[in-house]
């Protein structure tokens, strides 16, 4: 036996009629019925009906031609039409402020911050220095949208803004963090981007992310500029880098090993750029007195540096 009652019983029933293999028509009866509080079938009732039926059959549709030229392949990257007309700072601004009043989970905001993203990218470093000492407020929840916004930007002048914020020490930690690890995902870096950053490298306490974003830019860098060791900028990280090892990568504490082990990691993440360090890391790896971590660090540190450098020397035949 049922011990609850069923408080609403509904019912669709659909009628189709299909000619020459063509849905024709369709013909809906819904009906809703409240049993609560009601006598066996009775209580409240909605009957709904509904009727969709096809008028007329177009023979033949005609598509607007479209020119070849107009189509092009693109990715799934956000995309916005370019302007000609000058952004300003002024406008820059007015759009922090818009996004601090916007509700964080609408369609508005998201519109908003792209916008931002966009018109940063058209303006020049001094212009941005600007934007940042009218806009560097905190919204509510301690939101910075021009934090958020900057590395997005992925311009020069946006990267020089960024390593002057860094150096500076106004913004928390994690959000350097988060800095440093989006110099990896700059599609396009520049000899200006690696010249600005480099001076991060000797700064006392560099953090990890410090080497590896930096040096991960330098390898992107290099990845599409013919004898990019020849670059002075490259030059003066790679340079830096290898002081750190001191020659042959030896160590007195465990607060040096660590330091060596992130340098040859960085090392390795640069690839290309590294090729100058080939003779530095091979002595690294041989030297029998070092820590087998800093070895094996020192061998990995070959994984990007192309073959055709001479590394022969890496393992000695007597080892």
């Amino acid at each position: 036996s049922q011990t609850e009652q069923q408080i609403l019983s509904s019912k669709l029933e659909c009628v189709q009629s299909i000619k020459d293999g063509v849905l024709s028509e369709v013909r809906c009866t819904e009906s809703n019925l409240v049993t609560l509080f009601s006598q066996k079938d009775s209580g409240a009732k909605t009957q709904t009906q509904s009727s969709l039926k096809l008028f007329q059959v177009e023979t033949e549709t005609l598509y607007n031609k479209v020119d070849s030229e107009d189509l092009y392949v693109t990715s799934m990257l956000y995309e916005k039409e370019e302007t000609e007309r000058e952004v300003t700072v002024g406008e820059v601004t007015e759009l922090v402020w818009k996004l601090c009043l916007a509700h964080s989970a609408s369609f508005e905001t998201a519109d908003l911050f792209m916008t931002l993203v966009f018109e940063l990218r058209h303006l020049s470093f001094e212009a941005l220095k600007v934007v940042w000492q009218r806009s560097s407020f905190k919204c509510r929840d301690n939101w910075q949208p021009l934090i958020d916004a900057l590395p997005s930007c992925a311009t020069e002048a946006c990267v020089v803004l960024m390593k002057e914020i860094i150096a500076s020490g106004e913004v928390e930690e994690d959000k350097v963090e988060y800095f440093f690890w989006s110099f990896s995902f700059i599609p396009k870096p520049t000899s200006g981007m690696i010249e600005s950053l480099a001076p991060l490298l000797k700064s006392p306490g560099a953090s990890q992310s410090c080497f590896l974003g930096v040096t991960a830019l330098l390898h992107r860098f290099c990845s599409s500029y013919n004898s990019c060791d020849g670059v002075p900028a490259v030059q003066s990280v790679m340079r830096t880098l290898g002081k750190f090892l001191g020659g042959n990568c030896t160590v007195q504490d465990s607060e040096r090993l660590s330091e060596v082990q992130l340098v040859l990691k960085a090392i390795g993440n640069a690839g290309l750029a590294a090729a100058s360090l080939t003779p530095v890391l091979s002595l690294c790896a041989s030297l029998k007195s070092n820590p087998i971590e800093i070895r094996l660090a020192a061998i990995q540190a070959f994984r990007r540096i192309p073959c055709s450098v001479r590394v022969s020397d890496l393992l000695p035949a007597d080892d």
